[in-house]
């Protein structure tokens, strides 16, 4: 079973992985690992980001849907 993680951790782990590349702490064997995990750290925080704009717009057109009947 994989381990939820938050967008914080995964930004933060993701941030991690650059800067080990950056610097080229990184192996040539591990480096597609690395990849790979960073791929899948951009989904989870590109999904919650997305998770997070649709709650905000729908709690936005609520209050605009509240504020019409109160007209």
């Amino acid at each position: 079973m994989k381990d939820k993680i938050n967008y914080t951790g995964a930004f933060e782990e993701l941030q991690q992985i650059v800067a080990e590349i950056e610097a080229g702490e990184i192996s040539v064997d591990v480096l597609s690992t690395k990849v790979k995990r960073a791929a899948e750290l951009i989904k989870i925080c590109k999904a919650k980001i997305r998770s997070t704009e649709e709650d905000v717009n729908a709690i936005l057109k609520e209050l605009e849907s509240e504020n019409d009947n109160e007209s």
